[in-house]
């Protein structure tokens, strides 16, 4: 059977970003409920700013149009088509414009901003003006930060417009854990969500494998070999870079395989090894409050739990191939969701809670599929002929990351449930076993 995936994180020092909403509370969010091939398009001009300032916002812009292309849902409006002026006004005037002109350019929203810099600190507003509504005022935010923050400022303007726009905010400014053999040996590392800023997280020269972030993404849990050469789980903390070894009270109890945070980041759904068989505990970081779930002559593996922490979606091969369950937290209540297909294994449940993604073998390959928690429903959701593995959720539940072969070695792509596009992160060693972060904080 298909052992478990690799993955690990690199932690970057937490960015000093405040934003202070000012949408109005009368301005209610578009909401798409259903994935929609739909783009609105939106017209950017180019953010004002005094001299001091105009590197920062060009950065801004740059990362800021990259995020809104990163989400699928927008269609940006070439400067050239702008009847109005290309560089935004001050925010603090009045609009001062014509609305008709971003009209008859089919724009849905027009989007300004300005940014200033003092003292190494950086300032910048925006708003949205929903111009099919007579440029009414559609959400405005400000942010502060320092000059190297200027990425991070753009990506989460982009998943605060998509917020305004779907009630969900977008998931440019996250980040996504995987596992690489690029420098040697099979490291953890962390990239953002569009594989920009891509970076180590381990250097241990081991094997490193499953990472799983905090609820608060601000550690990760990963197995490693590094530890008296057996498979073990450790915990890196942002803003270290010596990770520590947990569960010390299951030490002398058979090698632990993988571990997987439950909601609260307190509880941990472990594959352990019982009688030379793979079974199911939970437990606390330290180990103790340990239970055993599964109890059985197969193997069982793969746990990802429910986002009310209160089911565990596994991988069993008890009836003789591997196939998805669900369980109650506590064991109970086991219950087989696949049935189609005669191997399937690497279930993600999705942070909304309405589906499960798993790995289903056509032929030679595998294909990614989603199932509800009540298995009534499984549709295909990325077929190829090239393996496509390793499902992982981004936090809005719109997007995936996986693994995939199709271009020979393994790289991490993203698909997004609405456009269907698929976009390629990395391009060198085998890269797998991709987990999506949750919004930072």
């Amino acid at each position: 059977m298909k052992a478990g995936r690799a993955g690990c994180p690199t932690l970057l020092l937490a960015m000093l970003l405040s934003a202070v909403g000012s949408s109005a509370a009368d301005k209610p969010a578009i909401l798409i409920d259903q994935p929609s091939d739909k783009a609105f398009r939106i017209a950017l001009q180019r953010f004002a700013s005094d001299p001091s300032a105009e590197r920062a916002a060009g950065e801004i812009h740059q990362s800021l149009v990259a995020g809104l292309d990163f989400s699928g849902l927008f269609q940006r409006v070439p400067e050239a088509a702008f009847l109005g002026p290309v560089q935004s006004p001050s925010l603090d005037a009045a609009p001062g414009f014509n609305c008709a002109r971003w009209s008859q350019i089919g724009s849905d929203a027009l989007l300004q901003g300005e940014v200033h810099v003092e003292a190494q600190e950086v300032r910048v507003k925006f708003r949205v003006l929903d111009v099919a509504r007579g440029c009414r005022f559609l959400v405005g935010k400000r942010y502060r930060g320092k000059p190297d923050d200027l990425r991070r400022m753009g990506k989460a303007m982009a998943d605060d417009i998509v917020g305004a726009f779907t009630g969900q905010r977008g998931v440019a400014d996250t980040e996504i854990a995987f596992v690489s053999d690029r420098s040697g040996s099979r490291e953890i590392f962390v990239m953002d969500a569009d594989g920009e800023n891509l970076r180590a997280a381990t250097h241990n020269h081991s094997i490193n494998a499953f990472p799983d972030w905090a609820p608060d993404g601000e550690a990760i849990v990963y197995t490693s070999y590094r530890y008296r050469n057996r498979p073990w789980l450790f915990l890196l903390t942002r803003g270290t870079r010596s990770p520590g070894r947990i569960l010390r009270r299951l030490d002398g109890k058979g090698p632990i395989y993988r571990g997987v945070l439950d909601p609260s980041g307190h509880r941990i759904a472990l594959v352990r090894s019982v009688s030379g068989q793979a079974e199911i505990f939970t437990a606390r970081r330290d180990g103790s409050h340990s239970k055993r779930l599964t109890r059985n002559w197969s193997i069982d593996v793969s746990p990802t739990w429910s986002p009310d922490g209160r089911r565990i979606a596994f991988v069993s091969d008890r009836t003789g191939s591997p196939q998805v369950y669900v369980m109650h937290a506590d064991g109970s209540a086991v219950r087989r969701l696949t049935f189609d297909g005669s191997y399937n294994t690497g279930p993600a449940w999705s942070p909304d809670g309405r589906w499960i993604a798993y790995e289903t073998r056509v032929n030679a390959q595998f294909d990614l599929w989603l199932v509800d928690p009540e298995g009534r429903t499984n549709v295909p959701l990325v077929t190829h002929r090239r393996s496509d593995e390793q499902p992982s959720w981004a936090p809005d539940s719109r997007m995936l990351a996986f693994s995939s072969s199709r271009r020979g070695s393994k790289d991490i792509y993203v698909i997004g449930l609405g456009d269907r596009k698929v976009r390629r992160l990395t391009h060198e060693g085998d890269n797998t076993a991709p987990t999506w972060g949750p919004y930072r904080r």
